[in-house]
Parts: C-alpha cells; structure tokens; sequence
C-alpha cells in the first residue's frame, strides 16, 4: 500500500452550501494502515470515491466532538458492516466518545439485531473497540505512533491535534484551534501540517457578529415602546414591573376610581366606563 493523505472533506462548521466542500474529514494511509481521521458529514462517499473498501477500515480518530467532526461516524461504521466488515475496528476519540457509540448503537439496535439474525453477521458492537484519549502518546503499535496535543478551541476543552509517525515520516493534523503557539513545536519536523485557515472576509465577518451580538446583550431588555391599547390611553412603556403584578379585581377597582375622578371634572353627567384598562406593554405606570 502507498502512503497517501487525502482531505475528504475542509469544511469549517455543520452547514453545507451547494457546490461546497464537505465538512472534515481525511483518509490516512501511512505504514499499511487505513486511518480515518474526523467523520463529518460524507465521510463514507468520500471513502468510497478515494477507492477505499469499506471492509478494510481499521482505526478511526476524532479529534473532538464537534457535530462537523463526528456527525457520520456511527453511519460511517454501520455502513462498513453492512458492507462485509467483520475484522475489528478501533475507535480513538476525546472523553464522551464511547458515550456517543454506546447512543448510536442503541438507537441502531432493531437494524443491528434483525441482520444478525437474518443475514447472520457477526455483532457490530463485538467489533468496535473504543481508547478514550488525552494529552501526549496515544497509541504505539506496528511501528506506528500517534501522539496528541491539547489545543485551544473554546468552549470545547477536550480538542486535540494529532500527529502520527512511522519510518521517519510525520503527518500533522491541528484540528480546529485558534492561535495556538505550542502546536508549532508539536508539528516540528512533521511532512505535512494540516492545519485550520480562514479567509479574511470570514473573520472580519465573524467579528462583526460578535461586536453586534455584544451590543445587542448590552441593550436594555425593556425599550420605550408604543402600547398597542387605544383612544387617550395611549402612552410609552417607561420602566418594566419588577415585583407582582395586583390581581385582577383590584386593577379593576384601582382602574375605576382613577376614572372617576378624571371624569367628574370632566363630565358629570357622562357614564362611566367600567371595562378594566389594559396594562402598557407588560408594564405599569
């Protein structure tokens, strides 16, 4: 087997626009082995057009649990199966990433269990095995050596870049990471860096939202507002009620006795309108 890296998928983010790259995911291939790295959404067309078997995957790593980053990985794995995979598969992946297996097995359980027993396949949750990572070495095994390093990807905690080394050749993959000074020397001396980018116009896009999304949190949650009531009483909105609001007989009774003074001035000989005002956009005078 040739050495080959391919990017099935360079997408930043869930959502897909049409003629766009897919979201991350790539195909390994160093020392014999068949790495998967990131399941986001395609990876299993992705695979299959690279000339893949999808009977021959092997180890599977995520670098966090980002739905761009694992959103295909059970279907990833159940498709396999069907296909003829019956050698065992390894799982690498951050904290939580056996909880997801365990959820996806479970609510593939009808499908799982049926072609077990109709086309007599081996157990699929027999074949996966499941390593929980955290910072430095992940693994060593025929000569090849993956190891991790903790970046900088708020809120998520546990994201890390991988880089994996076998006869003298390094292939490094920053997952999604700010600026991130110590990744530099965990990828020294690698071949290749894979590394997140964004255009310009994208971060300057970015940071317009956020400054936009920060003042709109620092407006007031009650603005000055017309109430939608009519006739004389139409008036603005000044301070929102804090504490509660009287019940309704007594809004009726206050209500009545304000009328009545304001309409005996006014008009003594008017009949007095004893319908309850309606309260100015939530709040009170």
């Amino acid at each position: 087997m040739t050495d080959r890296l391919v990017l099935l998928g360079s997408k930043g983010g869930p959502a897909l626009r049409p003629g766009g790259p897919w979201p991350s995911s790539s195909l390994l291939e160093i020392g014999g082995r068949t790495l998967v790295v990131d399941c986001g959404l395609g990876v299993t067309r992705g695979l299959t057009d690279a000339g893949v078997s999808l009977k021959a995957l092997d180890l599977i790593f995520i670098t966090h649990l980002h739905s761009d980053h694992v959103l295909e990985l059970g279907p990833l794995i159940h498709t396999a199966w069907t296909a003829g995979l019956a050698a065992p598969v390894t799982l690498f992946g951050p904290p939580g990433i056996g909880h997801y297996w365990q959820r996806f097995c479970q609510a593939m359980e009808f499908d799982i269990e049926i072609r077990i027993a109709d086309e007599g396949r081996p157990d699929l949750r027999d074949l996966v095995s499941i390593v929980e990572f955290a910072e430095g070495q992940v693994a060593e095994e025929r000569g090849l050596k993956i190891s991790a390093l903790r970046v900088d990807h708020p809120p998520v905690t546990d994201c890390f870049a991988l880089r994996f080394d076998h006869a003298g050749q390094g292939v490094v993959f920053s997952s999604d990471t700010a600026f991130f000074p110590p990744l530099a020397d965990f990828a020294e001396g690698a071949d290749v860096l894979v590394h997140e980018a964004m255009l310009e116009e994208g971060y300057r896009a970015a940071g317009r939202e956020d400054r936009q999304r920060r003042k709109a949190e620092r407006t007031p949650a009650c603005q000055p507002q017309l109430c939608r009531g009519s006739g004389p009483h139409r008036q603005r909105c000044r301070r929102q009620k804090t504490g509660p609001q009287p019940s309704h007989s007594r809004r009726r009774s206050r209500d009545r006795r304000g009328r009545l003074d304001c309409r005996r001035q006014e008009n003594m000989g008017r009949r007095l309108d004893d319908r309850p005002r309606r309260p100015c956009c939530g709040a009170w005078e």
